[in-house]
């Protein structure tokens, strides 16, 4: 119904922003990696999915064509919603996640949120010839710290998506707090570290 929206960002919250399009304010859903991308007072324009519920319609929007198309393809796998989508988008790169899918790689595919491995499973059968790949792509690096050590860099990573910096920037910082205990620990060491830079 509403292909894109062009317009002023008017506020910047972690999972949506408000754009402002002759006076009407809309509030658009949005993944870690179109959030980097905008910053308050800038026009933009944002290519948009309206998801229609009984109780609500949600917009969800994408900075690319390539992001939009890849949130379209998710949701048409059973078991992936918006919400889902969205988060795997913050997650990893449209590149990689699409590369993961066509070289089935399960491991990277659980690692993110809410993705099981029967969800991994159905995400690899049915879109791994429908996905499309840059032959130059990095593959996604998967961190695996052994036992119990996973849980606390996946939770801490999570939460690093969410407040929109991306895998890229995350990795790295990541190696160097496998040793940490805890997900705080690991968050408040990455935020020294950005904020330094």
């Amino acid at each position: 119904m509403i292909g894109y929206l062009n317009g002023k960002i008017s506020h910047l919250l972690i999972d949506y922003c408000l754009i402002n399009v002759n006076g009407v304010g809309y509030r658009v859903f949005i993944a870690g990696s179109t959030r980097a991308k905008l910053s308050v007072g800038s026009t933009v324009t944002l290519f948009t999915y309206l998801n229609v519920r009984e109780d609500a319609m949600l917009l969800y929007g994408f900075y690319t064509q390539a992001e939009y198309d890849l949130f379209l393809k998710l949701l048409s796998v059973s078991g992936i919603g918006p919400k889902v989508a969205l988060g795997m988008m913050s997650a990893i790169t449209v590149e990689n996640l699409s590369k993961a899918i066509q070289q089935k790689q399960i491991g990277v595919l659980t690692k993110l949120p809410g993705i099981g491995k029967k969800s991994a499973e159905r995400l690899i059968l049915e879109l791994k010839d429908k996905v499309q790949t840059a032959d130059d792509v990095v593959m996604f690096d998967v961190i695996d710290t052994g036992d119990g050590g996973t849980d606390v860099i996946s939770e801490a990573s999570q939460a690093l998506f969410a407040l929109g910096y991306t895998q890229a920037e995350i990795a790295p910082l990541l190696r160097k707090a496998m040793d940490f205990k805890t997900v705080e620990d690991v968050i408040k060491f990455a935020l020294k570290e950005f904020a330094r830079r």
